[in-house]
């Protein structure tokens, strides 16, 4: 794929895809549990927004990556929860209508961390001379449009017709993984020093995915929140979402480099995510049942 067609058409599109099936599954109700019922969505919160880009600056020091790809690693712990998370969650017998709820929260405060984030890390990992800059104030203003507004269109659609919603929701979300796997082999077609990069950011990248996980249970745990608020929780902090982070890192910073902890993330969550299905989602997991 060329990469202007994959910065101009491509990454927008399945992006807006992306967030506009997860406005479709939406309602205004979603947002008030937030104020009714805030335990839950703290812990998770917190462990998004706040604890994940700490323990992903950890790991970008600890393993020393370079300059790049310790950025990539953090722009796609500055990501939200995507739609796979909400999937994972109902299929491991989550607290859907919260993952729902942490991934649209998680997805508009986003529009306003990941700018600062991103300049952080490159700053501190790439120095003020570096070749690659994220404009602050036109990051914001971009992240609002791709981000909020195909989301607040999903849930207009789900507020007009909500049949019609509710049919559209699987095709979405079929279709948002496609386009996930194309933009995954685009990137990696695009990376000449393919193996070495893998090498690289693979460890960090999975290291990542793994403490996101246990980070998420533990929250919970602590919190003494209910197991399928831990599950919940636990997929939401380490299942990222890869669309967005590609289109970051692509499409804004355009540099296959920095894509690659995304592209390794992206591909080792569905592994990681099938097995947290297959233990939490058993019918008969007794043991999954007293976690």
């Amino acid at each position: 794929m060329p990469s202007e067609l994959l910065k101009a058409v491509a990454l927008p599109l399945a992006l807006f895809a992306v967030l506009f099936g997860m406005g479709l599954s939406l309602v205004p109700a979603d947002f008030r549990r937030v104020i009714l019922s805030p335990k839950a969505k703290i812990v998770g919160l917190t462990c998004q927004l706040v604890l994940l880009p700490l323990v992903a600056f950890t790991l970008a020091l600890a393993f020393g990556l370079p300059g790049e790809l310790a950025v990539g690693l953090m722009v796609l712990a500055a990501c939200p929860g995507g739609p796979t998370s909400n999937v994972i969650t109902h299929l491991a017998k989550g607290d859907t209508a919260l993952s729902v709820t942490l991934t649209a929260i998680s997805s508009m405060v986003c529009v306003f961390t990941i700018p600062w984030i991103v300049a952080f890390s490159m700053d501190w990992f790439l120095g003020s001379g570096a070749a690659v800059q994220l404009p602050f104030w036109k990051t914001l203003g971009q992240l609002t449009l791709v981000t909020i507004l195909p989301i607040v269109c999903g849930m207009a659609v789900r507020s007009a017709r909500p049949s019609f919603a509710q049919r559209l929701e699987r095709p979405a979300a079929v279709f948002s993984l496609v386009f996930l796997a194309l933009i995954i082999a685009a990137a990696v077609l695009r990376e000449k020093d393919l193996a070495h990069q893998f090498a690289t950011a693979g460890p960090a990248a999975i290291t990542l995915n793994l403490a996101a996980l246990t980070l998420g249970f533990a929250a919970g745990w602590v919190a003494g929140l209910p197991r399928a608020q831990k599950v919940t929780i636990a997929v939401e902090t380490g299942i990222q979402n890869g669309t967005l982070a590609l289109a970051i890192t692509l499409g804004l910073l355009d540099s296959a480099s920095i894509a690659m902890p995304a592209v390794v993330y992206s591909l080792f969550m569905f592994l990681s995510g099938g097995l947290i299905i297959w233990w939490f989602g058993r019918p008969n997991g007794t043991v999954a049942k007293t976690l």
